[in-house]
């Protein structure tokens, strides 16, 4: 559910996938080719890709986003070619980039590396830069290609990463199999008389012991704190009877990542909340049942949403039906209102409809959906009904 860079306070820190970690089997050669003709069908002369998920999507390489210059120079005619400082460059060689036959040009501290880019490039040469590269950098490559038109790489590159390969799909059925392997555990850990942070960095430890390399997020929101559905750790002391909503995720070695959410009850939960738990299940049910090629993102949303306005709950789910995941917990698709963006086989997805009582209680249900071309495989296999644990 959260926003990937809304990593708990109190999760143990763990690296981040080397350049060397991402899966050799689910990068292909073939993705800077298609990315080269998306580039041309978009009358673009070149994307420019900074570090992070499109640049790891496309090279294989996780660099670190620094303030000396990294980024893939992608043509639309001609060869692309990895810019990195001289210093990064054998880590760079030491990557899955170097493997795909990617030219790495390095460049020297006394170098203006985007003249370097420029030269390359035609004159007033449009170009796409990724959306995640730094305001300092889009302004660089302003001052090094004059007269150019930028725009946004992410209608490009999402045409490519929203669609998951068997071998992606894999990798994202493995994350999801970890995070359930945490949810399986949560008995060790929700009791009564301890806090939300006390039980958040048990689950970051067991995060990373049960197969990812990175914690991305932990929530524990108890009680009134979980109809906030970004909660962060508190060090509120669970009680008896508390809903209590479990969202968790990490970045498994291979670069995908897991995010699965789950209810627990410490002992008997209010009759209400039993209520609204019932509506909200049977909702994220049809929800995940629907799921099939052609249906719409606003269609999916819609069902879920229906059954939870006409319990009289519909302005208590208070956000969209879930985010598209892979490299990034969120990228497209979206499911959302207002997007007509019929699913395709192979998308990935949350289904998390949720209902939040403000000052009360609250609950959401989430699970990672590959639509293929049957209708919808779930990728996490928890029960969805309300665990109830003792008091």
């Amino acid at each position: 559910m959260p926003d990937p860079d809304r990593t708990s306070t109190s999760a143990p820190s763990a690296s981040a996938p080397s350049a060397s970690a991402l899966s050799a089997s689910t990068l292909s050669a073939d993705r800077l080719r298609q990315a080269r003709d998306l580039t041309a069908q978009a009358g673009l002369d070149a994307l420019l890709v900074s570090p992070g998920a499109d640049l790891q999507y496309l090279t294989g390489y996780h660099a670190a986003p620094l303030e000396r210059l990294t980024c893939l120079v992608l043509p639309a005619l001609g060869e692309p070619f990895l810019l990195v400082p001289a210093l990064e460059e054998p880590v760079a060689q030491a990557s899955p980039a170097a493997g795909l036959g990617l030219e790495i040009v390095s460049w020297q501290e006394t170098q203006d590396p985007y003249a370097i880019a420029a030269e390359r490039l035609p004159a007033r040469a449009g170009v796409g830069v990724d959306n995640r590269m730094w305001a300092e950098k889009v302004i660089a490559f302003q001052a090094a290609l004059p007269g150019g038109r930028q725009t946004l790489a992410g209608p490009v590159l999402s045409e490519l990463r929203m669609r998951k390969s068997p071998a992606e799909i894999a990798a994202l059925r493995a994350a999801g199999a970890a995070i359930d392997r945490v949810h399986a555990r949560m008995a060790e850990w929700l009791r009564v008389g301890r806090t939300e942070r006390e039980v958040g960095r048990d689950i970051a430890a067991a995060i990373i012991a049960e197969g990812h390399v990175k914690v991305d997020f932990v929530i524990v929101g108890s009680g009134p704190n979980g109809a906030s559905p970004h909660h962060e750790l508190s060090d509120r002391v669970l009680e008896a009877g508390d809903p209590v909503v479990v969202d968790i995720g990490g970045t498994t070695a291979a670069g995908y990542c897991s995010d699965s959410t789950r209810c627990y009850a410490l002992g008997e939960p209010p009759a209400e909340f039993r209520r609204l738990y019932e509506v909200l299940l049977r909702a994220q049910r049809a929800q995940t049942e629907a799921v099939r090629p052609g249906i719409t993102a606003e269609e999916l949303d819609a069902v879920g949403r229906e059954i939870i306005t006409e319990a009289g709950f519909g302005p208590r789910f208070l956000h969209r039906t879930g985010h598209g995941i892979g490299l990034e917990t969120h990228e497209e698709p979206y499911i959302v209102a207002g997007s007509a963006r019929p699913l395709e086989p192979g998308m990935a997805f949350s289904v998390e409809p949720g209902i939040y009582l403000a000052g009360r209680y609250g609950a959401r249900i989430e699970d990672i959906v590959v639509c293929t071309p049957e209708g919808g495989e779930r990728l996490n296999l928890t029960e969805r009904e309300l665990t109830v644990l003792p008091g």
